[in-house]
């Protein structure tokens, strides 16, 4: 079975104020504490040597349907995890009582459901994850590499349609970051504006 992880305090973000600055592409990133389900504390530093993807998600967003359920995301999970470099983090920042909000165990449930496969899902109910990267939309992407910079930060593709049909043709971000990286060159497309459903946070 998969981890559900779970942010702790604000503090071990060293995060008390929502308003901080977002992190620009091509900084680094700084250590983040989380909790499994299991009560085991892991750091985003755990995963140095490795590429990180971040996906915010909302299960009641269209525009996360959209790619769910077309398999254009798990399509994207399964293949960008499979040689074990890379490790895909989804990250539910829906506040409790809102929409896209879940427990992990129906976190975990609903992946099982529609045939997602994160490396693992990340809570963040009280927004201080989400915040940190200024996420904004569902889904919002971000790419971390070995290093631990931020390579890329942006929507998931070029067709910003809520329609799943708009999934065919359209050119996939986190795929040419990826080609680029691999390429050994500089990502081309490092920023691009995200599209989607708009974060639920708590206020």
């Amino acid at each position: 079975m998969r981890r559900v992880f779970i942010p702790i305090t604000l503090a071990a973000f060293m995060l008390a104020q929502p308003s901080l600055a977002k992190i620009d592409t091509g900084a680094k990133v700084s250590d983040m504490v989380v909790t499994d389900a299991n009560g085991m504390t892991h750091n985003l530093s755990d995963y140095t040597g490795k590429r990180i993807i971040l996906e915010w998600t909302n299960h009641g967003c269209p525009y996360v349907k959209k790619h769910y359920s077309t398999n254009n995301m798990q399509n994207l999970q399964k293949q960008t995890t499979a040689n074990g470099d890379t490790v895909w983090l989804s990250v539910i920042s829906s506040a409790k009582g809102k929409q896209g909000y879940l427990t992990g165990a129906e976190a975990t449930l609903k992946n099982i459901k529609r045939g997602a496969e994160p490396t693992d899902v990340i809570l963040d109910p009280a927004g201080v994850m989400g915040r940190k990267f200024s996420a904004k939309t569902t889904p919002h992407m971000y790419i971390i590499d070995e290093t631990q910079t931020l390579v890329y930060q942006g929507a998931i593709d070029d067709n910003r349609s809520a329609n799943p049909k708009s999934v065919q043709g359209a050119k996939n971000y986190v795929l040419a970051a990826l080609e680029d990286l691999e390429a050994g060159i500089a990502v081309q497309d490092a920023t691009t504006s995200p599209y989607g459903c708009s974060i639920k946070y708590a206020r």
